[in-house]
């Protein structure tokens, strides 16, 4: 036993000796230390500038982005209301005119250099949202409130910044004797299916220990048409909606809207979720009509304005920066836009505004800096 432990043990000492002669000298601590230390710093910042690198160039290397498809299909499909005067309506030449249209130039016109480069599809309160989840359009612009339950993912849209800031109201018969909603008890309501308004009027009405019979149809020209058949004592909708619905009434002197807002009613464009290039596209074109009006850039002075030595307006028409190519859009994305459509107060003008049928105040809808609500992030 003990002269095998002897055996084994020399063994050991012939194995460990020539290990030792193969390996070579062991080398000094500091060596191995110093210069790891060193590299670290340099492999650290190739990382950084690799992935700064990789993040600048997010947007324009995303495959599958609508924005490519859209560019590849030189056309916008977009879903708007055809039976709304002054935001969405179907002309007789079969043509769209309205607020929301307008915005679906805008986008258009950012991307494709042409406002006319849409295809605008019907989009009424109960498909819209399945329209924009299935792909059959790109973008919505149609009066739609943004809510938490439809920014979702069990709706999933994403919406853009709100274009409209409205709130419920109701209409009643001039000759009825109702002055306010507290008047209503009992009152039989047109209102339309699939929509916020639905929901809002039950909620309001119960808050108040009133009752009231809901009449409800799929459509907003089904529905005023009833109360304008006399079948209810009063139609609900957006005040913006309820003031273009008046136009369509026999006889508009007849009604009246009540001063009573039963809501707030963010109404915004909206995109599908998941495509983040696609929402950035649509939303900074949409903040540029609201920054342009608060830079007094129009369609009429854009051209001059291309020499203005304000920073935000340079950068906001592509003079300085690169702020389109950041978007995978032309650096002067805006100046098309506006020239072809205008800024947000010229597209109010046009539709709603005191040389229409409308005349609606902005109230809210008016600059930040003139007491509203519009306000952009800044263009940097």
């Amino acid at each position: 036993m003990s002269k095998r432990l002897s055996m084994m043990g020399i063994a050991l000492l012939v194995i460990a000796i020539i290990y030792s002669a193969c390996a070579g000298p062991a080398p000094a601590p500091a060596a191995t230390e110093a210069p790891a230390q060193a590299a670290a710093p340099a492999t650290t910042e190739a990382s950084a500038a690799t992935t700064t690198e990789a993040a600048a160039a997010a947007p324009a290397a995303q495959a599958g982005s609508r924005l490519d498809t859209v560019k590849e299909r030189g056309k916008l499909i977009c879903g708007v209301n055809n039976q709304l005067p002054g935001f969405g309506e179907l002309k007789a030449d079969g043509s769209f005119s309205g607020f929301d249209v307008d915005f679906c130039k805008a986008v258009a016109a950012a991307i494709l250099g042409d406002a006319n480069a849409v295809e605008y599809k019907q989009a009424n309160s109960n498909d819209r949202f399945t329209l924009v989840k299935t792909g059959e359009i790109d973008v919505l612009f149609r009066n739609s409130t943004w809510t938490t339950t439809r920014d979702s993912a069990e709706v999933g849209m994403e919406f853009m910044p709100v274009n409209f800031y409205d709130g419920q109201g109701m209409m009643v018969r001039a000759d009825s004797g109702i002055t306010s909603i507290e008047d209503m008890d009992g009152a039989t309501i047109c209102v339309q299916s699939g929509t916020t308004t639905e929901l809002n009027l039950a909620d309001y009405f119960r808050a108040r220990g009133l009752d009231f019979e809901p009449v409800v149809f799929d459509d907003n020209d089904k529905t005023l048409a009833a109360y304008d058949e006399g079948r209810c004592d009063g139609f609900t909708t957006d005040k913006s909606g309820l003031v273009a619905s008046l136009t369509k009434t026999k006889d508009p002197a007849a009604n009246m809207i009540l001063a009573d807002t039963m809501s707030k009613e963010p109404l915004a464009g909206a995109v599908a979720q998941g495509d983040p290039v696609w929402a950035d596209v649509v939303r900074w074109a949409v903040f540029g009509l609201i920054q342009a009006e608060e830079s007094g850039v129009t369609s009429a002075n854009v051209q001059e304005m291309l020499a203005s030595e304000d920073p935000t307006i340079k950068r906001l028409l592509g003079v300085e920066g690169e702020l389109g190519a950041k978007l995978g859009l032309p650096n002067d994305y805006m100046v098309k836009v506006l020239e072809q459509v205008g800024n947000y107060g010229e597209i109010w003008d046009r539709n709603l505004g005191p040389n229409t049928p409308f005349k609606l105040p902005r109230g809210l809808n008016d600059q930040w800096t003139n007491g509203g609500l519009l306000y952009s992030p800044p263009f940097r």
